[in-house]
């Protein structure tokens, strides 16, 4: 399927300022979908109320607006420029909630603006957790049992019935925003309370914990010709309770059997299918339990993402230059591929070498915040480093971390393991450390949750 001549000027929101959880990575996707639109012809006015990025530049787009992202503003922005069609999907979840609440006002409507890349149905269904929820089992995978609760009251009824610790996750909220885990009632009122004021639906998922299982991304695109491709695999080193934006993460998934990443694969598949992304990126995230390999869906981002970004650097396929593409009309098999420049994108990236992101925080600036890694994204930046095994890419990744002082490390094995019960931006250098003092692999994976694999690998470094 061609390009679509019946559009001319598309409206691209941007990603706003840089905060933790949406960085540099939105505006490194969104400067290059406005570029390669702009290339195919289209005239494409851009939103951002961040003059201090690429995508603001005089040349990227045909006109930008420094202006709030709110609804009111870009409504009336609209009134103005009377775009054909708004594309929401590559401006991260800021994006995505400005557009949604056009949508509901019904400012497209009024104005005859299509919403393109993801309709607004498909994005409520893959950000409303109750709709979401729905979906996932009836495909016949399990999600973690939940409740979605609007209320205090609620909140405490349903951890009565789901049994404590509880994972709490508010709809619509970036880099776990408001999210965090729930020991005892006392937390669990903390977070819930906090939650529901940042979610803009005021809604808030209670899940069942499944801290301790091993984390797993993929990185999936859908073309309107319903073909489907995974780009990328990412495998998450810090197991379930550490948000992954805070993990240490590898590309391709190392620890996967082929059984089982073919399940995951399927299960991808038929998610985006059934939440219906028209068409575009979808990055979908799956726990599984290292005792039986029992997998579970965790959630779903219909547009987009940090994890796109580091997916696209990863595997040389550009996830936001296609997506755009995608999103005008073009079908995956019609679009080259930019390394082989001879396959089309409708073929999947296949890794001969591996690849490691290393988190970098930035708690020196912000000494009397709680270090301890939770499900609420902390850290400020990461680095990337590619090797040809996973030993040599996580030293380069250590090494561009560029720390101006080294860690403060126990001076024993008993400090040492004890300061691992609790993950804090430390841990990999304290687990190498404890391997330098005779640590056992054994208690080290108990005591942290990292599969053997990778304290394996670790060890060797060491």
């Amino acid at each position: 399927m061609p390009r679509r001549d019946d559009l001319h000027k598309i409206l691209i929101i941007g990603s706003g300022p840089i905060v933790i959880g949406q960085a540099c990575e939105f505006d490194y996707s969104g400067t290059q979908a406005c570029k390669v639109l702009a290339a195919d012809g289209y005239e494409v006015v851009l939103v951002n109320s961040n003059p201090a990025t690429i995508m603001t530049d005089p040349d990227v787009a045909a006109r930008t607006y420094i202006e709030p992202l709110n609804a009111d503003t870009i409504a009336r922005i609209i009134e103005d420029e009377r775009p054909d069609a708004l594309l929401p999907t590559l401006g991260g979840q800021t994006a995505l909630t400005v557009a949604m609440e056009l949508e509901q006002r019904n400012v497209l409507d009024l104005w005859g603006v299509e919403m393109i890349g993801a309709q607004a149905d498909a994005i409520h269904r893959a950000e409303d957790r109750a709709e979401f929820r729905a979906i996932v089992e009836g495909l016949g995978l399990r999600v973690p049992r939940s409740a979605i609760v609007h209320t205090m009251a609620e909140a405490e009824d349903a951890a009565g019935d789901l049994g404590l610790p509880l994972i709490i996750r508010p709809a619509y909220t970036l880099g776990g925003s408001g999210g965090g885990v729930a020991h005892d009632l006392t937390s669990l009122r903390a977070v819930v309370e906090r939650g529901l004021q940042l979610s803009p639906i005021h809604q808030v998922l209670l899940e069942e914990s499944v801290i301790g299982w091993h984390e797993f991304e993929l990185e999936v695109m859908r073309d309107t010709a319903d073909n489907v491709v995974v780009i990328c695999s990412i495998e998450n080193i810090d197991p379930m309770g550490v948000h992954t934006g805070d993990s240490v993460t590898v590309a391709p998934a190392l620890t996967l059997t082929d059984p089982q990443f073919q399940e995951l694969r399927d299960a991808a598949k038929a998610i985006v299918r059934a939440v219906d992304v028209a068409c575009g990126g979808s990055n979908i995230q799956f726990a599984v339990n290292p005792a039986n390999g029992e997998v579970v869906v965790i959630e779903m981002n219909p547009r987009v993402s940090r994890s796109s970004a580091l997916a696209s650097k990863a595997t040389g396929f550009s996830i936001a230059k296609i997506a755009a593409k995608l999103a005008v009309g073009y079908t995956l098999d019609e679009i080259a591929n930019d390394i082989t420049r001879k396959t089309p994108a409708c073929f999947e990236p296949t890794l001969d070498y591996v690849v490691v992101k290393m988190p970098r925080w930035a708690f020196e600036k912000f000494p009397l915040v709680n270090r301890e890694l939770t499900t609420q994204m902390k850290s400020v930046g990461e680095a990337m480093a590619i090797g040809r095994t996973f030993k040599e890419a996580f030293l380069k990744a250590m090494r561009s971390r560029e720390l101006d002082v080294a860690p403060d490390l126990p001076s024993t094995a008993t400090a040492t393991l004890a300061a691992l019960t609790v993950p804090t931006c430390e841990r990999h250098d304290l687990i190498l450390h404890a391997f330098r003092l005779g640590a056992d692999r054994e208690e080290i994976h108990r005591l942290t949750g990292v599969p053997r694999f990778f304290l394996a690998e670790l060890r060797d470094i060491a």
